[in-house]
């Protein structure tokens, strides 16, 4: 199994900028181009929001909300997983999780066109003041 441990949140001010990192390992696969990650993040009493994907040749996609002020990457070997976010907001304030999966699972599909991910870290909390 794939395992995720997510760093890098913390508190900052409104219009601020923090990394996160994710390291994956476990992966039972050598090929990393059939690896795929992804951001998801929660706050208490809401369900689970997409953040950001990346997936087969480095493609990425964003929600709405999020695209142009973070930006996703990753290393060649998907290893490690990042997530840039700038000109944070108050509504950003959540626990950020990265997901990921391999092989055939890279190819399922959501309603939303994403993966259904396998394997979850515990989660990094963002929190946003004014």
């Amino acid at each position: 199994a794939v395992q995720l441990v997510e760093s890098g949140g913390g508190s900052v001010q409104a219009g601020g900028s923090l990394r996160l990192s994710c390291a994956a390992s476990g992966y039972t696969s050598s090929d990393s181009s059939d690896r795929c990650m992804a951001w998801f993040r929660q706050v208490p009493g809401k369900g689970r929001e997409k953040v950001a994907r990346t997936g087969r040749d480095g493609v990425t996609r964003y929600s709405g909300s999020v695209k142009g002020r973070f930006t996703i990457s990753a290393d060649n070997a998907k290893n490690y997983l990042y997530l840039q976010m700038n000109s944070l907001k108050l509504e950003d304030s959540a626990m950020y999780y990265c997901a990921a999966d391999e092989g055939s699972l890279c190819y399922t599909s959501d309603s939303d066109g994403w993966p259904v991910y396998r394997y979850w870290g515990q989660g990094t909390q963002v929190t946003v003041s004014s």
